[in-house]
């Protein structure tokens, strides 16, 4: 046995031994780093993990004018955001920005995830996404996304490059070009484009960008499976830390999750 997997091994066995002796947090912690004036990822994070996880957030900040930038910036920066945590013994992390890697490219996006020192899987979204199409067997997507044309096209380029056939790249209308104003949509805007698709010769649907409020709309039926950046996330996130959740996970879906939806909604 090589001493890089004997070390791996108690690592996990010390992980274990600290999840089962914590007061909270029993079903796992797991750490997500989301752009600075996104109200989306926590709250429906919070819904999609079991509540027996713990969820650590830490604040994608930029403060370049241009969104392009501020977005490549949050990526770019993925070492020092997971330095942040300090010594918190963290199950995995979510890097919660999709445009982030659309706009870098997958090559880049990959080398800075290597270049991380951790101990713990990194996941972006796009990583986790891909992974959910996977487990989905699709190749025929049609995405959906609050971003600019430019923004958009990236997406569609990123996803192309990574053998997906884009069949639709549909806007979702914001009030300005600046992505921040994605944070101002509800997930009436997700659902108003999905009752309008044209769902034939699909094999699912992207609702891209974490920033858009969709959880509702993802629990009702649909032709066939819709994806949300955060969703996906969420699933990917669990499964690679290997959660006890991941045992129980309906191919990307954590159990439970919609009930705690309506528990959310209820509570309004």
């Amino acid at each position: 046995m090589g001493a890089q997997h004997a070390g791996s091994i108690q690592y996990l066995r010390q992980r274990e031994v600290l999840r089962m002796t914590k007061d909270y947090g029993t079903g796992g912690r797991l750490g997500v780093g989301t752009p600075q004036g996104n109200p989306t990822v926590e709250p429906e994070m919070q819904i999609l993990l079991p509540r027996n996880c713990c969820l650590h957030s830490v604040r994608l900040t930029s403060r370049a004018d241009q969104p392009a930038d501020r977005l490549r910036e949050y990526l770019e920066q993925l070492a020092d955001y997971l330095a942040r945590f300090d010594v918190l013994s963290l199950d995995a992390f979510g890097f919660a920005c999709t445009a982030s890697s659309y706009l870098l490219g997958a090559e880049r996006e990959q080398a800075l995830v290597d270049g991380c020192s951790h101990n713990f899987p990194v996941v972006t979204a796009t990583h986790a996404i891909g992974w959910a199409l996977e487990k989905l067997n699709a190749k025929r997507i049609a995405i959906a996304a609050p971003y600019s044309a430019s923004i958009r096209e990236a997406a569609a380029r990123y996803w192309t490059a990574a053998g997906y056939e884009v069949k639709q790249l549909i806007p979702i209308e914001t009030a300005t070009a600046d992505t921040r104003s994605i944070y101002q949509l509800h997930s009436g805007d997700a659902r108003a484009v999905l009752t309008n698709l044209d769902f034939r010769q699909l094999d699912a649907v992207l609702l891209t960008g974490t920033g858009l409020p969709s959880l509702s709309v993802l629990a009702d039926e649909w032709p066939v499976p819709v994806l949300s950046s955060n969703l996906a996330l969420a699933a990917r996130l669990v499964s690679v830390a290997d959660l006890p959740a991941s045992r129980t996970m309906e191919g990307v879906l954590i159990p439970g999750w919609v009930d705690r939806l309506h528990e959310a909604l209820a509570a309004r």
